[in-house]
């Protein structure tokens, strides 16, 4: 099993790093390939299994568009063929047909998907995130400087029943396509949802999986999910 990360050195905020940290726990028999700014990405080849990477800063944003450009559809490909891809915080958004800055000018972005950005550095949103996916809730966390606009009811990641969705309007978060997850939700979040890791570790072909620090795991995650459900949504 060959897992691919990608720039962890830019894409590493809001602790999202720590996904990748835990998934070496639950998955310690895989490969993981840390893919860096100038070099060839692994999935280029089609030889992986799974795809990841975490939030950047929006300056930041601007060069991994640049440097995935050209290898644009060798992703494409690896989301059609059901590769297993997990893109966190604001990682979504290199995915998109552009990001909008404060000015108005655009960012062209790589158009996987047919959504775009809002950025407005002057407006940070943050909220706590209780949503539902498949049987099992999500529990995490959302601060971000942009909002995505776009018709997701079809392909949404979770439904939001504290915080927002894509926008301040919506309710359904992020994009999920086959097995690409795409969501503004950080946390990190493997490490907040242990039944969600599990759900990812079986996509890839693990009997039985059962995430690293099962119960105690499972323990935090409990009192996490019985908190969000009790506290006020204030967004």
């Amino acid at each position: 099993m060959r897992i691919e990360i990608l720039y962890p050195e830019l894409c590493c905020l809001f602790g999202d790093s720590g996904n990748i940290r835990y998934l070496e726990k639950c998955l310690p028999e895989a490969e993981f390939i840390h893919t860096s700014l100038n070099d060839t990405p692994a999935f280029a080849d089609g030889n992986v299994d799974m795809i990841y990477m975490g939030a950047s800063t929006e300056r930041s944003q601007e060069k991994i568009i640049a440097r995935l450009m050209p290898y644009k559809e060798q992703l494409r490909k690896a989301i059609d063929d059901g590769k297993v891809v997990l893109f966190t915080g604001n990682a979504p958004e290199v995915l998109f047909n552009y990001i909008e800055k404060d000015d108005g000018t655009k960012t062209e972005a790589l158009g996987l998907f047919d959504f775009y950005a809002k950025q407005r550095l002057s407006q940070r949103f943050n909220c706590i995130v209780l949503a539902k996916f498949e049987d099992f809730d999500i529990v995490g966390f959302k601060t971000q400087f942009t909002m995505t606009y776009g018709d997701n009811s079809n392909c949404y990641f979770a439904d939001v029943q504290k915080g927002i969705g894509i926008n301040k309007e919506s309710t359904l978060d992020g994009i999920r396509i086959k097995n690409f997850f795409g969501t503004s939700i950080i946390g990190p979040l493997l490490v907040l949802n242990p039944y969600f890791t599990e759900y990812l570790m079986k996509l890839l072909g693990t009997e039985n999986p059962k995430c690293a620090f099962r119960d105690e795991s499972i323990k935090a995650y409990d009192i996490r999910v019985k908190e969000m459900k009790a506290a006020k949504n204030d967004h």
